[in-house]
């Protein structure tokens, strides 16, 4: 394997690689290792993030006792043993395929039991590991991306003729307004998406910091709140890097808002140093892994297969943790409520913290770990293992 450059990690934590996990070769960031039969907390991260998004919270959890496993998810960084051919087999990258790279991955390491926390595309593999698997997931924690349930059946329909399935209007409608407009997810599902990122005109290191300084509390104008519909004229109230100018990529949206100099260097959260690992690592590998996972659900190839669980509802422990300046937590109109209501029937916490957009556990660590370790005892309570 061609050495690669050292992880700017704090203290505390290594890197390491495990191997045959559901044909990986998986790499992973650890911390709280030095003693064993510690509870253990498993962190998946989302899009375009790494095992390195952790590395902020992770120390706090293993001080106060948790051995901490964060992986680069299938499709991201150092893990190998899989490829992301536009024209190959999305198969690999469904979600019941996640959640099972991270039932292999616990399972390697001894563990029948663990907390699990997912953060943005983090945030559904935890839910549906939770939803599938609840004896080894004993609690779980989303973050960013709220869990409306899994897609239902057709219903009560033996007396009713069925309506044919049709492609979502809302698409056709949002490139309709006078602006046009586009969905982010399904301009990540196209064709030209990698290519548009991995080949940025201002170079993949400049395309993150923007990416990341847009959907964060730095930039002023993330002020979310709920949407009343999944129509075009409540979608087009979302930044443009959910809702993107119909003939512009990311790079171009985003460009629009690159800090200046200034900022980037007042930047404390996400300095020059831990951005250019991200911006090495994508240049590396590309987009395209990530970009998978977005496509098996915008193609809603797997929906049958995610319809077996449908009714069914999250009954460990669980807490949502989202910025307060996020607009992921609404970007799904109704998702936010049915998560609340109806989704998961154990919820401990939903919590907004201020000063933080979408990267919440990188902006606000401090906070971020207060409230994981807050919830995990309380779940630890409620589940009877304290």
């Amino acid at each position: 394997m061609t050495s690669l450059p050292d992880i700017p990690l704090p203290a505390g934590i290594r890197s390491r690689y495990v191997d045959g996990i559901n044909g990986l070769r998986m790499h992973v960031l650890e911390a709280g290792f030095e003693t064993r039969e510690r509870p253990c907390v498993l962190l998946l991260h989302g899009f375009p993030e790494l095992a390195f998004s952790w590395r902020k919270v992770m120390p706090a959890l293993a001080a106060a006792g948790y051995h901490v496993i964060a992986p680069d998810q299938r499709g991201y960084g150092r893990t190998t043993g899989w490829t992301a051919d536009y024209d190959g087999d999305l198969a690999p990258f469904r979600l019941f395929n996640l959640v099972r790279d991270a039932l292999g991955l616990v399972s390697a390491f001894g563990y029948k039991q663990v907390d699990v926390v997912g953060h943005d595309f983090g945030s559904p593999v935890a839910s549906w590991c939770a939803l599938v698997r609840p004896d080894v997931f004993r609690s779980v924690a989303m973050m960013s991306a709220p869990f409306g349930g899994p897609p239902p059946l057709p219903f009560n329909t033996t007396d009713k003729p069925m309506s044919p399935p049709s492609d979502d209007p809302v698409h056709r409608e949002l490139a309709a307004l006078p602006r046009p407009r586009k969905h982010y997810q399904w301009y990540y599902s196209t064709r030209e998406a990698n290519a548009d990122m991995h080949r940025a005109p201002q170079g993949v290191h400049d395309f993150l910091r923007a990416y990341y300084h847009h959907k964060s509390a730095d930039w002023t104008d993330n002020k979310p709140y709920p949407l009343k519909s999944w129509s075009a004229s409540e979608l087009a109230k979302l930044p443009t890097y959910y809702v993107m100018d119909f003939d512009e990529t990311m790079p171009q949206t985003v460009a629009k808002e690159m800090p200046s100099p200034a900022e980037i260097a007042a930047n404390l959260w996400l300095p020059e140093r831990e951005l250019a690992y991200y911006g090495a690592e994508y240049g590396r590998t590309g987009f395209q892994g990530g970009l998978q996972w977005y496509r098996c659900g915008t193609s809603g190839a797997f929906n049958s297969e995610l319809q077996l669980f449908a009714g069914r509802t999250i009954d460990v422990p669980s807490c949502f943790i989202s910025g307060k300046q996020d607009w992921g937590t609404y970007q799904r109109p109704g998702v936010f409520e049915a998560m609340q209501a109806r989704a998961c029937t154990n919820m401990l916490g939903c919590h907004l913290v201020d000063g933080a957009g979408h990267w919440v556990q990188q902006e606000q660590p401090a906070e971020v770990s207060r409230l994981l370790l807050d919830f995990l005892a309380r779940a630890r309570a409620a589940n009877g293992t304290v």
